[in-house]
Parts: structure tokens; sequence; C-alpha cells
């Protein structure tokens, strides 16, 4: 019929434009295009799954090695602690936003003055954080990675620590999760909320530089 358009492949009927039902194409194993799609999208629901299984359980393994390297770290004095951040380079000030405190009473600890046990602790998490990171991860500098802001938005480990999402510190550094999956977990608003004409690229030197998009 002139309405009817047959198309071929590999001499092969697979689609009328009619609408008539055509024979499936066979890939010389017997097994059609539509099963072997279905087979594929069958797969990669499995994949995903034990993506999210491993992912899971990753976290939580790291969190519990995390939670014994702080008890561990915890035994130190606090200014043994903060002698120890400041020599992998931290700043007074980053050190006091990650562990929720001001810069002043950073100040009174590192002068002898008394900190409560939750400022202990939260200093032994924070040291505990970057020795883990430091040896699962071969992070140089680290001081430095923790300022360096993620691919595409203007944040750091330093943002995600301070809002208490030391999950997502250890996955960015793990690198097994895209920094952008990253962001929309931490803030699924990100893409507006720091949208710009400019980008951030690595120069030639090595160092960051801010191009207009579209350049």
């Amino acid at each position: 019929m002139a309405d009817t358009i047959i198309k071929e492949i590999d001499g092969t009927v697979t689609e009328t434009a009619s609408g008539a039902v055509a024979r499936p194409m066979d890939l010389g194993t017997g097994q059609s295009i539509a099963g072997l799609t279905d087979e594929i999208g069958g797969g990669r629901s499995m994949a995903r799954a034990v993506e999210a299984e491993y992912g899971d359980l990753h976290r939580r393994s790291f969190d519990l090695e995390w939670r014994k390297k702080t008890v561990e770290m915890g035994k130190k004095s606090v200014k043994t602690l903060l002698e120890a951040l400041s020599g992998l380079g931290f700043s007074w000030r980053d050190i006091a936003r990650m562990v929720h405190v001001s810069v002043p009473a950073i100040r009174k600890w590192r002068q002898g003055g008394t900190a409560s046990g939750d400022n202990r602790r939260s200093l032994a998490g924070l040291l505990a954080a970057c020795d883990l990171i430091m040896s699962h991860f071969q992070v140089d500098e680290i001081a430095s990675w923790f300022e360096m802001p993620l691919p595409g938005a203007p944040v750091t480990p330093v943002d995600l620590y301070s809002a208490d999402r030391t999950d997502l510190v250890f996955d960015y550094a793990s690198e097994q999760a895209d920094p952008e999956r990253l962001m929309d977990e931490f803030d699924p608003q990100w893409r507006e909320r720091y949208r710009s004409d400019f980008d951030v690229v690595t120069a030639s030197d090595g160092n960051y530089s801010i191009v207009r998009k579209g350049r």
C-alpha cells in the first residue's frame, strides 16, 4: 500500500508507518531488540540499587571509623588538639566556625582556659576527620583542601563541615560522589542560588581564574 513505509535493518522488517505489527529485529542469537532493551533496563536498575546500597554502607562504615577516631583524639588536651589543627594549616577562624564556637573562645583555650566536654569532642572530631581523609584518600595540605571550592559552586568542605554534613565531606574526599549530585543533596536550590555569568577555571600556571561563560 502507498501509505505503508517499511524500514529494514540488515534485511529485517522492524517498523511500519501504518502502525502494523512488524517482526522484531533478530540480533543473531534469537534475542530481539525489545528483549535486549528490557534486559539492559533491568540491569541498570539493579546497578543503581547496588550503588545506593554500597554508598550507604560506605557512609556508615566511615562514620563508625570517624567516631572511633574521635574518641581516640579526645584523649588529647584541648591545647594539644588546637596546636595539631593549627599545625595542619587551619586558621583560628575556620576552626571556630567548624566546631561552632567564637574565635575568642579558641583564644581562651589556647591560653589554658577550660573547654566543655562537648567543645573538646568537637575539636577531637575535626582532627579525627582530617586524619581519616589524609590517610584514606592521600590528601596533602588538608587545610588548603578544606578551603577549596567544589566544582561549579562557591561551597567548600569548610562549609559542608560547618553545616554538620561530615558525610558529604567524606563523600567528596573519596571522589565517589559526583560534585553536582553532592550539591543537590546539600542544597537543592544551589544552581539558582549560585547562578553566575562567570566560571572558575584552572589557568595554565595551575592557579584558578575567573572567565565569562561562553568564551
